[in-house]
Order: structure tokens, then C-alpha cells, then sequence
């Protein structure tokens, strides 16, 4: 009975020991010897917690997991914290190791134990064990340690400044040298946009639609935003890892830079396969396009004749055909793009579709009358044409317009939507074949013999160089008017795109010639008809230079002149 009654006597002597132990796991470690049954009786009664992470120096040194007795993991971490600002406050405090101990792991620094690591704090899950992290608790807890001591030194706090300044001054300097180009390459990149789609067909339409110039100013402002950025994060990064407390906020944000770029590496490692399979289908698809290309300059050259295929509209079917085939060849490597899959870059290519199809109806109008014009072949390159009020010589058969250069040598761009909605006169079509009559009127009063008036106007037209002989030139009596016969002659031009010099020459030899014979131009107007009835007697009917003719018609100069009509 004595022995059994030691027994609990004993075990109440020794509770203080198990408190020094608890004290011990928890940072506030007593230097005493415990039986080895006694320490494994306190590590089993540790139980699982809510985790708290230790954080010294702004540095997180381990994670507490598991409540030891009345000790919670807050005021284990708490309990350690103190402790090691007693150690460090003390001076030199040496390093850090470890020691285990009944299953458990102690870290003390320069020989004072600090806190334990129980097999409950470990993360089994993270596929931890009690030895890795009580390795990387060392680590952490050397670091935390010596940049403490750092954080106390005057002398290396100066030096830290002063390397902080000198990084500042750098990185504003950067800026401005950088704010310099950018203002110089934002005028040279709207200049040379500018530039480069007024060269196009549609240039003008091209510039005032799209704003090529502001979109190239904003590329370029963005990019040296992005270029600022990065300055300014690896300023940022640099100093923050001058100072202790903030090192690791700036190791913090370089690992993360170097995470990204080394994922990024390694994204391009990857994607070599399907960017070399991208490659062949673009070197595939420009081996295609050029040979088209071929194809449609043998047909525009005359070289070549194809099916449905006309000179005239070769050049916009070849331009047509190479957009088809980037773009079948585009569809084709969309999937081997490195991001393709990803909802992201579906999205984005949504997005860019919705806003393309909102804000390209213009000039998907532009586009599509453009088309008409080509493929109906009513007009082409070098036929001069009359467009509603617009006449003149088309330079350019553009895929947003048209442009004209008229006899006045201006250069008129009409948008195609515009040349769909007008009506439009050809004047060359057929003036290489048949040939196109170009008309003049005027009036002759009723004293005067038409079969004169008709010698007349076709004297003035043989004497005009550019008038066409075949088909030969033709006077109609097209109107018999209250005081006067309205006249009009027909001539063809030998080159339609001088009509207006061609009509003023003949002009002034039609004034010559009435003039030469006496034949007065201006119609008469009166109140009330003379005595004598305003009638050609038959003995003028042929008067000079006219002659009698069987079938009614009138030569000059011994040139035969027939009045058959035109048409």
C-alpha cells in the first residue's frame, strides 16, 4: 500500500516537469532533464488546431498546427516570436540548429531552445515530414535571425539607403531617356501609317476610316507604358530587397517575375511542335499565293486565257484569292496556336469578331460595291466615264473607291457604295470597235435650207482632227421648235478621254464654216409671222456648198455623207 500510495505522490512531483516541457514546445523552454516517458506523455497530448504560422522579421518561419496541453498554436507562435526578440536583443545570438528529442524536434539559437516542431505540425498531406520541416524551419529561422541583427546595424541600414537612392536616381533616368524616344517614334509611327495606306488604293478612305495615325500613337504609348512598368517593378523589387523587413516582399515579387517568365519559357519550349506545324501551313499557304499570283498576271498580262476569267478583273480576283487563302491558311493553323484552347483567347477572338462586325459595316458596303463593279465589267482602269456629275479618265479601281481624273486634271475619289447609287456612262467601251457618238446641238431658223445647215456642220467636223471617219459623222433634224430646227451632229472620237479639247475644236470650225458661208446662228425671235411665208424656195434647197443627191444625203468635197440614223 505504501508503494502504491508513492505512486500518484510521484506523479504530482512530476507535473512540473511536464509543465517545463510544455514550455519548452511552446518557445518558453525551461534547460531541464525529462525522463523519456514523460516527454512522450506530452507529445501525445497534443491535439490538432487551428494552424498558426510562426512570423519573425517578417519572414513566416514554420507553421503551428497543434495545441500542446493549454497551449493553442496563436500563443505557441506568440511564445516563440518573444522569445526570439529576447535572444536578438541580447546581441550576437549564433546560429540556429536543431536536436531531436522524443519524437519531437527542438530549434534553439546559439544554444537556447526557441520552440518545438511536434509531429502533429506536420503536413503530412503536403507530403511533409517532421525532418523537412524542421530543415526548413532552420533555414527560414537563420535568415529571419541574421536580417535582425541586419535591421540593428546603422552602418549596413546606410548602405541599403544609399543603394536604394542610386537604383531611384537609375530608374529616373530610364524614364526620362525612354518619355524622350517615346515622343519622337509616336510621330514617326503616325507619319509612317499615314504613309504607308495612302499608297493603297483606298488610302484617303483608308486613313479617314480606320485612323491608322491615333491607333499607331496609342500601340506606341502602350508599349512604352508596358516598358515603364517594368522599369518601375524591378525598381520596386530592388529596393525592397535592400532593407530587411522588406526583403521579403521584394523576393516576393521577383520570384513571382522569374515564375512568370520561366512559365512562360517553358510554354514556348512546348508549343515548338505546334508552332513549327504553324510554320509549314504559312510557308505552304505562300507557296499557293504565289503561285496565283502567276496565274492571274499571266491572265492580266493576256499571257493566259482561264475560264471566266477576263484582263480586267484579274487583279482584283488575284487580290481576292490571296485573302481567301490566308485566311483558309489562318483557320487552318488557328488550333496549333500556343493559347488557342483556352477560354481566354476564345473569348478574346469573340469579342474581336462582335466589334468588327458592329464597326466594319461601311466598309464591308465599300467592299461588296467594289465587287459589283469589278465583276460586272462596266468599268475599268483608263475608260472615260461620266459618274452623275463627275467626267473623266479612271486612274484606280480601288476596293474602298474609285478615283477619276478629270480633263481639269483633278483627281476625284468616289466611295463605291457612291458609283453603285449613280448612274454611269462609258464613253471608251466601244470606242475602239463601233464606236460611241458624241453629240452637239444648235438651232438654225426656218429661212435657212437643213441640206446647208447639214453640209456645214459636216464640213466643220471633217476639218476637226480626232473626229473619227468610221463610222462617219451624222446631223439629225432632232427638233422642229416654234422659231427654229434644233440640229444635232454625231461624231466619233478617236481617243474618248479628249472629248472636251475635241468638241472645242469643232466648235470653232462650225463658227468658221456657217460664218465663212453666211449662215446665221442665232435662231429668230418675233412676235407675229411677216407678209411672206418663212419658206426655202426649192432653187436654195442645194445652195453652196450643198448638192443634189439621189438618196436625199449631202457631200463635201466630193465626200459622200449618208443620213442614215444612228443606232
Amino acid at each position: 500500500m505504501e508503494n502504491s500510495n508513492r505512486t500518484p505522490g510521484l506523479s504530482v512531483r512530476l507535473r512540473p516537469v511536464a509543465l517545463g516541457a510544455v514550455l519548452m514546445a511552446t518557445a518558453t523552454v525551461v534547460q531541464v532533464r525529462v525522463a523519456a516517458q514523460d516527454l512522450s506523455q506530452l507529445v501525445s497530448t497534443a491535439t490538432p488546431a487551428q494552424a498558426a504560422p510562426l512570423v519573425y522579421n517578417n519572414r513566416q518561419i514554420t507553421v503551428f498546427r497543434a495545441a500542446v496541453l493549454s497551449r493553442t498554436p496563436v500563443e505557441r507562435a506568440q511564445a516563440a516570436s518573444d522569445r526570439l526578440d529576447r535572444i536578438v536583443n541580447d546581441g550576437e545570438p549564433g546560429t540556429v540548429s536543431s536536436r531531436p528529442l522524443q519524437g519531437a524536434s527542438i530549434l534553439s539559437v546559439g544554444g537556447r531552445d526557441v520552440f518545438a516542431i511536434v509531429p502533429l505540425d506536420v503536413d503530412t498531406l503536403a507530403g511533409e515530414t517532421l525532418e523537412t520541416t524542421s530543415a526548413a524551419a532552420i533555414g527560414h529561422l537563420q535568415q529571419a535571425v541574421d536580417e535582425a541583427i541586419e535591421l540593428r546595424t546603422p552602418r549596413r541600414i546606410a548602405t541599403s539607403t544609399a543603394w536604394a537612392l542610386l537604383a531611384t536616381v537609375v530608374a529616373g533616368i530610364l524614364v526620362l531617356v525612354t518619355r524622350r524616344f517615346h515622343r519622337n517614334l509616336v510621330v514617326r509611327a503616325s507619319g509612317i501609317a499615314e504613309r504607308k495606306l495612302k499608297q493603297l488604293s483606298a488610302g484617303d478612305v483608308l486613313v479617314k476610316v480606320s485612323r491608322a495615325p491615333d491607333v499607331a500613337r496609342k500601340a506606341v504609348t502602350t508599349i512604352f507604358i508596358v516598358l515603364w512598368l517594368f522599369i518601375g517593378y524591378n525598381w520596386l523589387t530592388f529596393v525592397l530587397r535592400r532593407f530587411p523587413y522588406t526583403r521579403p516582399w521584394g523576393e516576393s515579387l521577383r520570384s513571382f517575375l522569374l515564375d512568370r517568365l520561366a512559365l512562360f519559357g517553358a510554354a514556348i519550349v512546348n508549343a515548338i511542335p505546334d508552332l513549327f506545324t504553324v510554320l509549314l501551313i504559312l510557308l505552304i499557304t505562300r507557296f499557293v499565293v504565289r503561285l496565283f499570283q502567276v496565274m492571274f498576271q499571266a491572265v492580266e498580262d493576256g499571257r493566259l486565257s482561264l475560264p471566266y476569267a477576263y484582263p480586267e478583273t484579274a487583279q482584283s480576283t488575284r487580290r481576292l484569292v490571296t485573302a481567301l487563302i490566308w485566311l483558309l491558311g489562318l483557320v487552318l493553323a488557328y488550333p496549333y496556336l500556343p493559347g488557342s484552347n483556352s477560354d481566354a483567347f476564345k473569348g478574346m477572338s469573340v469579342f474581336i469578331g462582335v466589334v468588327l462586325s458592329l464597326g466594319s459595316s461601311g466598309i464591308v458596303n465599300q467592299i461588296m460595291s467594289g465587287l459589283t463593279i469589278t465583276y460586272s465589267r462596266a468599268v475599268r482602269v483608263g475608260d472615260f466615264v461620266r459618274i452623275g456629275d463627275v467626267e473623266g479618265t479612271i486612274t484606280q479601281l480601288g476596293a474602298l473607291s474609285t478615283k477619276v481624273k478629270t480633263p481639269r486634271r483633278e483627281e476625284v475619289t468616289i466611295p463605291n457604295a457612291v458609283v453603285m447609287g449613280q448612274v454611269t456612262t462609258n464613253y471608251s467601251r466601244f470606242s475602239d470597235t463601233e464606236g460611241v457618238f458624241v453629240p452637239t446641238s444648235l438651232t438654225i431658223g426656218y429661212d435657212t435650207p437643213w441640206r446647208q445647215v447639214q453640209a456645214l456642220l459636216l464640213l466643220a467636223a471633217e476639218r476637226t482632227p480626232g473626229v473619227r471617219t468610221d463610222p462617219r459623222p451624222v446631223v439629225r433634224r432632232s427638233a422642229l421648235q416654234d422659231f427654229y430646227v434644233q440640229y444635232t451632229l454625231l461624231i466619233c472620237l478617236e481617243s474618248p478621254a479628249q472629248r472636251f479639247a475635241t468638241l472645242d475644236t469643232l466648235h470653232a470650225n462650225i463658227l468658221d464654216a456657217f460664218n465663212e458661208y453666211g449662215v446665221q446662228i442665232t435662231s429668230p425671235n418675233y412676235e407675229a409671222d411677216p407678209e411672206a411665208r418663212k419658206v426655202v424656195p426649192a432653187d436654195q434647197w442645194y445652195a453652196s456648198p450643198a448638192r443634189a443627191e439621189a438618196a436625199g444625203g449631202s457631200a463635201v468635197g466630193g465626200s459622200a455623207v449618208g443620213g442614215s440614223a444612228v443606232g
